[in-house]
């Protein structure tokens, strides 16, 4: 017998499996608030030079006070981190005349003036953060990204350890407090370090969700629990929008999206633990309350024998407790070692790529709002083709294909001339559609992989190598300052070499959950064990 099979006698997929996947929806809603938040709180208005007024002619309009400070770039435009040293009188004259009166351009001495009807406020104002100082704004978002790094890989093995129900709670309260010092930083470096603690409870939501939700549910619906849980985060991804609409000020930008982290906190008082977790680690009688209460939620009449303390304990083997893994388990034995290797490889090009289009939404000629709302609604078609493409094609080729072809979109996008605006943002809507359909195959996918036993080792290590990718990202978008065009063809790069790295991991299409290292090296699928009996304890 199998933990499956134990599963369908306490109802199979019923209302506890629907209601603990609705809790699941909370922290997958709050994900993409924070984890694409840089692009509202971080947005660089446009700026110039603070001109001084002293000496100036009153009756000077600002269009005239700008051309008398403010030297023009070759596009016409004037520049957002020169000014002259002395005014141009001459300029309001015959502007197409260069500076006179021994005048030289030189950097914003007085700071700058921002336009501020788009935001009221942002990081960036609040620091000058733009021109030579540009590279911390983006540093922040990999700050952040460097705590989620770090929380992936400290809170993947803790709940493997401790449990996943307490450390859900446990990320809950980090990023709830964290977020609400970030909303309150009154200097760059305290919002450095806040964002990137909450960065680390963040992370903790993100890859408990994920092994929750299939952890619950049979080979059968385990991609219809991914996609659910994955939908949320694209429906907190359009929210996201319109709080940026609704709220131009930072700090109640970030106090709002992190006020959710409260109903959090109050659902793990329903919220389940992981029975397969429990057995695994040899608490029988734990388990067996769990399956019994998930049998009396679905309304199930189960057989009081298959749900007997006798049979769950054969079930996850003899003794009291498991061993207690660690990552190096990963990569101890052949077949998972190259699992980890290459799923690890899967997670850079799925998070760099995904991040990389997600936080460039601007060049497109259209509004920010509209973008990053365009971005978020192409993820709900993606989502519903990579259903089927899961079940009908397999999640290797699923997930192959989904990286390859965003990556070719965004190599596409370098030939197109950035005065076809539409037709570019068109071509990256499409990028950012299959990179969603990417990030959504290889959550499930990397979850059915690895067995019971360091289920959230594996997905906390390769979060942990996804997440180095997404750090990379802010300032892979740097580059555009040496060739425009190197970010994307980096992106695109990434992507396509890590989409045929894909084709080197196991089919998991129907097939069990494994729930020891021996299952994944001995390739055991559904259809051949459905009738024997593993006890989810390494002997």
């Amino acid at each position: 017998m199998r933990f499956d099979d134990l599963l369908l006698e306490a109802g199979g997929f019923g209302r506890f499996q629907v209601l603990t996947l609705l809790l699941l929806c909370i922290p997958r809603l709050i994900l993409p608030l924070h984890f694409l938040l840089h692009n509202f709180i971080s947005a660089v208005p446009p700026h110039h030079c603070a001109i001084p007024t002293q000496g100036l002619p009153e009756n000077l309009s600002q269009e005239e006070q700008l051309l008398v400070y403010i030297p023009r770039e070759a596009d016409g435009t004037f520049s957002s981190c020169k000014m002259y040293s002395k005014p141009q009188l001459h300029l309001l004259l015959n502007s197409s005349q260069g500076a006179a009166n021994g005048s030289r351009v030189q950097s914003c001495e007085q700071g700058w003036d921002y336009d501020n009807s788009t935001f009221t406020s942002t990081t960036v104002t609040q620091w000058d953060l733009v021109c030579d100082r540009k590279g911390l704004n983006q540093a922040l978002a990999t700050f952040f990204f460097i705590g989620v790094t770090v929380g992936a890989i400290t809170i993947g093995y803790l709940s493997d350890r401790f449990g996943r129900r307490v450390m859900l709670l446990l990320s809950f309260l980090i990023s709830l407090v964290f977020g609400g010092l970030s909303a309150g930083s009154v200097s760059y470096p305290m919002l450095a370090v806040s964002r990137s603690l909450c960065g680390v409870g963040l992370s903790g939501l993100s890859i408990i969700t994920v092994a929750l939700s299939v952890e619950w549910v049979g080979p059968q619906h385990r991609t219809f629990a991914g996609i659910l849980t994955s939908l949320c985060w694209s429906t907190g991804n359009v929210f996201l929008a319109l709080l940026g609409y609704l709220l131009r000020d930072w700090r109640s930008l970030l106090i709002t999206v992190t006020a959710p982290c409260v109903l959090g906190v109050i659902s793990i008082w329903w919220l389940p633990e992981s029975a397969r977790w429990l057995l695994a680690r040899g608490q029988v009688q734990r388990a067996q309350a769990e399956l019994v209460r998930c049998a009396a939620i679905n309304s199930h009449r189960s057989n009081s024998s298959s749900l007997s303390s006798e049979n769950i304990k054969e079930l996850a083997g003899d003794g009291a407790t498991s061993a207690n893994y660690s990552y190096i388990d990963l990569f101890r034995t052949p077949a998972l070692r190259r699992i980890s290797l290459c799923a690890a490889a899967v997670w850079f090009g799925v998070a760099s790529t995904y991040y990389g289009i997600s936080l460039s939404i601007t060049g497109f000629g259209l509004d920010i709002f509209v973008t990053h709302c365009l971005y978020g609604l192409v993820e709900f078609p993606a989502k519903l083709g990579v259903y089927f493409l899961m079940n009908g094609l397999g999640r290797r080729r699923t997930q192959a294909l989904t990286l390859l072809v965003s990556g070719i979109s965004i190599g596409v996008n370098t030939v197109i001339p950035t005065t076809l605006g539409p037709l570019r943002a068109a071509v990256a809507i499409i990028g950012k559609g299959f990179s969603e359909a990417a990030f959504t195959a290889v959550i499930l996918y990397t979850a059915e992989m690895y067995p019971t036993v360091v289920r959230q080792n594996g997905i906390g290590y390769t979060a942990f190598v996804g997440r180095i990718g997404v750090c990379v990202a802010p300032l892979v978008i740097l580059l555009d300052d040496f060739w425009p065009p190197l970010p994307q063809v980096t992106f695109c790069s990434v992507a396509v070499v890590c989409g045929l790295v894909a084709f080197l991991l196991p089919e998991t299409v129907n097939v069990c959950l494994p729930e020891t290292i021996g299952d994944v090296e001995r390739g055991r699928s559904g259809l051949q064990d459905q009738n024997s009996g593993t006890p989810l304890k390494e002997k």
